[in-house]
């Protein structure tokens, strides 16, 4: 009997193991295509988002336009002078445009001998650390396990080994998953 019930036990948690992640990601993108398609208000489903992500790309269109530049740093500025909304939309900003910017910030893996015994996983986000007296600094990130966020701090060069030949998107999700994941 009790090798029955085990049994029962390991195929209900095998399972469980199987159907959570599945529904719990597909409940977060239904959510965010909810929350997408509701942002602008249209009795049809799904024209939301196509009129939210036309406008996204429209933005972008004319953000890349010559003569429309000038206009959007007036705009830029102006948000930037108001002292709560500076910290948001500057913290936003960088953060966007450590990811999907022309200058990704986390593209440069590496690996940082803490110890004899001791390594950890980051990103190099500044490579030259002269402006705080640094010279033979760089700026390392390095995220937390199930989180989004992390720390900074400033290593000595000697102690930095850029990983050759692993893609950064595998090293964040292995960091992280918490090392769970594998580093492909």
């Amino acid at each position: 009997m009790a090798f029955t019930y085990k049994r029962i036990i390991s195929y209900f948690l095998r399972g469980l193991l199987f159907v959570t992640p599945v529904v719990v990601t597909l409940y977060i993108i239904y959510q965010t295509i909810l929350f997408l398609d509701n942002l602008i208000p249209v009795p049809l489903p799904g024209i939301g988002i196509v009129m939210v992500l036309a406008l996204i790309t429209f933005v972008g269109y004319l953000a890349s336009l010559f003569f429309a530049q000038p206009i959007f740093e007036w705009f830029e500025r102006g948000l930037i002078k108001i002292p709560l909304v500076n910290l948001i939309y500057t913290s936003i900003k960088d953060l966007m445009g450590a990811f999907v910017g022309d200058k990704k910030k986390f593209s440069s893996p590496v690996k940082v001998q803490l110890s004899e015994t001791f390594i950890r996983l980051g990103f190099i986000t500044q490579e030259d650390m002269s402006i705080v007296g640094e010279p033979d600094m760089v700026a390392v990130y390095f995220p937390h396990s199930y989180n989004v966020s992390g720390n900074v701090f400033l290593v000595p060069k000697d102690k930095v080994t850029p990983l050759i030949g692993v893609k950064s998107s595998d090293v964040m999700k292995f960091m992280v998953s918490g090392g769970v994941s594998p580093l492909m």
